[in-house]
């Protein structure tokens, strides 16, 4: 890599600028982008292309082609770096880093930021290589940069060079380099305890540095950009996953006794992205002892009085960083504070809170102006302030932030600004999100944050003045969704996503909604009970009289809320009374007067009107009996029926047990005692049967049902339907039959599908048959009874599976005449075919013996009758169309073949017949392999390029020859032939999955073939045994040249990194097969190598490869895993400067 070139080298490296700033043209006007593409791409592929690289850089006009070059020094770097020399390394990231210094005022941005990411990229590839004093060395540059000393544009490009490299150094951002996760781990590890705080306090330094410059210019200048740029590296470094004490020990994810009411952000990670800054006690001085957050504070706040007057300055860069960055103070915790009773966090968080106020408050006129036009960003980052705090702290100490310098507590302002958000959501437009639904989201999750309980502690509670907030934001919400409820009672379209059909669409808001409802159960539950009562008066007052739409529409929100007001879902977990339920209330011990009781009283009571048809008609609809419905459901899991389990479950919640006992015993004793229970049950199942059979159109339902069923029978004028709806309707009709019992649901399937079976059988039976099959009506009649029979078979389950047997048991015969007559039809061979596909699939695991060899043998004359008529065979003298059209049709007909083949080999692994024992003596892998023999000939590796076709042929192989290799034996040469060439198609296949298939066959494969060598048997036989030809030349068995091969892909070619692991397990029992022909592939590579440090670099590792880690000759589990430790650190050792020498 040397500067110096002569005229020669120099003509040469300026055709190679030319060629890619040719190329990058053509792709950017839509030249011939193939061969503009492969032009770009040789230089990245081509050896040692970092001259060329650094002309194209250096001399280049083309933007675009200088971004082509970085990209080829970082390919070919990574794919070389084993390589190269310590010096060639050092020199590649020093050559990234001076370019971009020395461009840094160039107008095309994106151009360095390309060339600063190579540099990161390059810097992480060595950074286990290179040694302290030259990691000082690269990191002295960029600290000088960033100091400013040779002008504000190098300062930011020095910045935007680290907050590449913290990027790469992050496992979730990191770029692929074909290298193990565990250098990557080693690398974060590294910075993270050597650097980051460096990296951080430099950043910081370098935005102190400009501040003054930004706050005392009238007008934007260029330290702006340079501000932003560090305050976005702050905010990267504060988002870092911390994991490793000073000592490089790893931190335990604890949680400080300050913080123990810190949530799990995974609750919040639905609506708000979220997380939580723990960076230990390490960076305490440079975060909170050295007044950083009060300057950041200061300069915002400076920053905001100056450019008020500017409407967007609120969205310009540098205030959305700073916001940024604040708001990503607000979630700091763990040990980084003092062992002080939180006295230091609570200093911290107050300081920020200070200085966060006035972007919220006072709620109404911050409102206002954003309805007036200035920008709700401000506002938003204030809520998620909130979120953060609330997050990493308790409701008592949240509560107590402002308060110590307000007369006002945190929760009052929280709730002043929810009520607000709300309230301008009624006025908006509700079908249309607007900032207030976002901002109402953020709130939301404030609330859950502070309101989910996640320990016992009495700390978690609400102060008093909480609880009044609390009931204030529910009162609010509470008008809001009434107004909503009773907008929407009008209008036609679904608009809204909250009134959609399903319950589970409002599911998450009224979970929150419930947990503020609970913290204020003493207001709450009245205000809801008042609330229902009113609007059941209402109902009943109105009838006949007044529309009661909108009151059913309020009904149906209030209920959906009461609901979860009063019972968790319980989905996975015990239904049990919600706590702030049982520890409230506890001064009533008249049961009849407890407010949950009156309240569940109020709506059972309401729900038992549905009994009487009169009042059922005049009040009740469908959809409010749908609430209803889904309120006793969940009621009655808590209450009506509680568990022994959860009774115990809410003893030991409560610390009072006398009073808890007491409690548990009110709330439970209104439904479980033995009288009032049973009572309430039987209502309750009463009311359920009266809303299934009491609504108008169900028993019409039923009648049209059966007249549809009928005509579908019958009624041959519907064979004009489309095919995919004959198949549909028919799949829809059988499907009908699961509310029915065995027997009646098999009688109605005969029924309905026994007309179709006997015109099929008519047709078939048919004397002049083959004179009139070619008709248009005979194919149409043979097409729709073939499309319905597949639906009927496509439904079939295990009640009904009698009846879809005997269906096609009848048709048996004639599926083949038709397949016969129809041989040059190929619509109708494919309709046969998935016909028995389709039927086989739903009958082959329910079968007994002796209807297993029936179907089987069905099956054996089908694939022969396919075969003997050389269906699927294409005709070269076709012309190229037909030939396309004659491929896509025979590529249909094999994959259903496939399927069929597969289908049948599912009867070996579930089996539900009564004798599974195989006395017929069925044996399935022979069929499987017999019908191999029969369609291996008519699939091509131009057919293997169909993409399903593919899968499946590979899906069918690999079970077959991974579950029966032992029947090889029984596949003629050329079958085999055809198979282990299709194997090898298949290990270079871009489609992973398929390439995995091929590597567990082999695995298979090595593995049988090893152990029954082991123990004195044949194995592969003669397929795994090399030959000479007639000519004397030797060649490999079948497991050697699969050795050759997959040894080729691993060295020399490219694929998913994803398939090292599958690789390796196919590798190792074929290395233990052919040891002998692995040691001599082992010679030929060593006495390849010119590079006499190559040759003894590749002979180590070879060596290491087999002998490492303990590996022995056991094909067990755990010298699996040692040979694929093994083969990760070989292929990192040595391929790379075997593909480029």
């Amino acid at each position: 890599m040397q500067s110096s070139v002569g005229p020669n080298e120099l003509a040469q490296l300026q055709s190679t600028m030319q060629a890619i700033e040719l190329a990058c043209s053509s792709i950017h006007m839509h030249v011939n982008p193939a061969a503009a593409e492969a032009a770009i791409l040789s230089l990245s592929k081509s050896p040692q292309p970092y001259q060329a690289c650094r002309f194209i850089l250096e001399r280049s006009q083309v933007a675009n082609a200088r971004f082509q070059a970085a990209a080829a020094i970082r390919d070919a770097a990574i794919r070389e770096w084993a390589f190269l020399t310590g010096h060639d390394r050092r020199s590649l990231v020093s050559f990234c880093l001076h370019y971009v210094m020395q461009r840094a005022s160039s107008p095309e941005g994106y151009v360095q930021s390309k060339v600063s990411a190579v540099a990161a990229q390059l810097l992480k590839r060595g950074w286990l290589d290179f040694t302290a004093i030259e990691k000082e060395a690269f990191f002295a540059e960029v600290n000088q940069a960033i100091l400013g000393l040779h002008g504000v544009d190098v300062q930011f490009i020095g910045l935007i060079f680290l907050e590449s490299l913290v990027s790469e150094f992050s496992p979730s951002t990191s770029s692929a380099m074909g290298l193990p996760r565990e250098f990557h781990e080693q690398c974060r590890k590294s910075l993270e305890l050597e650097y980051l705080k460096t990296i951080y306090s430099w950043a910081q330094a370098a935005a102190v540095s400009v501040a003054n410059k930004i706050i005392e210019s009238e007008s934007e200048v260029p330290e702006t950009r340079v501000c932003t740029a560090a305050l976005r590296l702050m905010h990267q470094i504060l988002n870092w996953d911390f994991r490793y004490k000073k000592n490089g020990a790893e931190t335990a994810k604890t949680v400080d006794a300050f913080s123990a009411g810190l949530t799990d952000n995974s609750l919040l990670a639905s609506r708000t992205e979220f997380s939580v800054v723990q960076p230990g006690p390490v960076w305490r001085d440079v975060l909170i002892s050295s007044g950083h957050i009060g300057w950041l504070l200061g300069l915002y706040g400076a920053m905001r009085q100056k450019f008020s007057s500017k409407s967007c300055w609120i969205d310009c860069p540098v205030a959305v960083a700073s916001r940024k960055l604040i708001v990503q103070f607000c979630s700091l915790t763990g040990t980084i504070f003092l062992s002080d009773d939180g006295k230091l966090q609570e200093h911290h968080l107050l300081l920020l809170l200070t200085g966060i106020i006035p972007w919220i408050d006072p709620p109404d006129a911050v409102s206002k102006e954003i309805e007036s036009g200035k920008s709700e960003s401000e506002l938003l980052d204030g809520c998620r302030a909130l979120l953060s705090i609330a997050t990493v702290t308790t409701p008592i100490v949240f509560d107590w932030l402002l308060k110590s310098i307000s007369p006002v507590g945190t929760l009052s302002l929280l709730s002043t600004l929810t009520c607000e958000v709300v309230k301008i959501l009624m006025t908006s437009c509700m079908d249309e999100e607007t900032w207030s639904w976002v901002a109402r989201d953020i709130l939301l999750d404030t609330w859950n944050a502070l309101l989910v309980l996640i320990d016992n502690s009495e700390n978690s509670l609400l102060p008093p003045e909480g609880i009044n907030a609390a009931a204030s934001v529910f009162t609010t919400i509470i008008e809001y969704e009434l107004k909503a409820a009773s907008a929407s009672a009008f209008k036609e379209e679904d608009g809204s996503d909250y009134f959609q059909a399903s319950v589970s669409a409002m599911d998450e808001r009224l979970s929150s909604y419930a947990l503020i409802a609970r913290a204020a159960i003493d207001i709450t539950i009245p205000i809801l009970t008042r609330l229902l009562s009113e609007r059941f008066a209402r109902l009943y007052q109105g009838r006949g009289i007044n529309d009661p739409t909108e009151t059913l529409e309020e009904l149906y929100s209030l209920l959906l809320l009461t609901g979860h007001v009063l019972a968790d879902e319980g989905k996975g977990e015990t239904p049990s009374i919600p706590k702030a339920i049982l520890t409230h209330f506890l001064d009533i011990t008249e049961t009849e007067k407890h407010p949950v009781v009156v309240l569940s009283g109020f709506i059972i009571g309401f729900a038992e009107q549905s009994l009487n048809p009169e009042m059922r008609a005049a009040v009740f609809s469908p959809r409010l009996m749908e609430a209803i419905i889904w309120f006793l459901a969940r009621w009655s899991s808590t209450y009506l029926m509680p568990s022994a389990e959860s009774i115990s479950n809410n003893n030991r919640s409560v610390h009072d047990h006398d009073l808890q006992l007491q409690q548990s015993r009110l709330c439970c004793s209104f439904c479980c005692d033995s009288t009032q229970g049973k009572l309430v049950l039987d209502l309750i199942i009463r009311i359920s049967m009266t809303t299934l059979i009491s609504y108008p159109g169900e028993k019409e339902l039923q009648d049209s049902w059966r007249q549809l069923a009928n005509a579908f029978t019958n009624d041959r004028a519907l064979f004009t339907l489309h095919a995919d709806n004959q198949r549909s309707l028919a799949q829809t009709l059988v499907l009908s039959a699961s509310g029915m019992k065995v027997e009646e649901s098999n009688q109605y399937v005969r029924d309905l599908v026994g007309p179709m079976t006997s015109y099929l059988v008519e047709i078939s039976d048919k004397g002049d048959l083959k004179s009139i099959a070619s008709l248009p009506d005979v194919i149409l009649s043979v097409s729709c009874l073939l499309e319905r029979l597949r639906g009927a078979c496509i439904a079939a389950e295990p009640r009904t599976q009698r009846a879809i047997y005997e269906m096609g048991f009848s048709i048996m015969n004639s599926i083949l005449v038709l397949l016969e007559v129809y041989k040059n039809e190929f619509a109708v061979v494919y309709l046969l075919l998935k016909f028995v596909v389709d039927w086989v699939d739903g009958q082959i695991n329910f079968l007994e013996p002796q209807e297993t060899a029936t179907v089987v043998n069905f099956c054996m004359r089908l694939l022969q009758l396919y075969s003997s008529h050389n269906i699927g065979k294409i005709s070269l003298s076709l012309s190229s169309s037909l030939i396309s059209e004659a491929k896509t049709e025979t590529y249909k007909d094999l994959r259903a073949l496939l399927q069929l083949l597969a289908s049948l080999c599912s009867k070996d692994l579930v089996d539900f017949s009564s004798d599974s024992t195989e006395a017929e003596g069925t044996n399935i892998s022979q069929v499987v392999y017999f019908g191999l023999h029969i369609v291996m000939p008519l699939i091509s590796l131009e057919m293997l390029k169909y993409p399903k076709l593919c899968r499946d042929y590979f899906s069918l192989i690999s079970h077959m020859l991974e579950v029966y290799p032992e029947m090889i034996e029984q596949l003629n040469s050329e079958a085999l032939s055809h198979i282990f060439a299709t194997l090898d198609f298949g290990l270079h296949h871009q489609d992973i999955d398929i390439g995995d298939m091929c590597l567990r066959t082999l695995k298979e494969l090595a593995c049988y073939h090893h152990k029954e060598a082991g123990s004195g048997r044949v194995g592969l036989g003669s397929h795994a045994a090399g030959f000479r030809d007639p000519d004397g030349n030797f060649h490999d068995g079948i497991l050697g040249q699969f050795l050759r091969s997959l040894l080729q892909l691993l060295l020399f070619e490219d694929y998913s990194t994803d398939l090292v692991s599958a690789a390796a397990d196919a590798l190792f029992p074929l290395i233990l097969c052919e040891q002998s022909l692995f040691q001599r592939l082992c010679n030929e590579l060593i006495e390849g190598q010119a590079n006499p440090a190559f040759r003894s670099r590749l002979a180590n590792a070879l060596q290491s490869l087999t002998t490492s880690n303990q590996l022995s000759s056991t094909l067990d589990r755990l010298n699996y895993q040692r040979f694929r430790k093994n083969l990760h650190n070989f292929l990192i050792d040595v391929r790379g400067f075997l593909r480029t020498v």
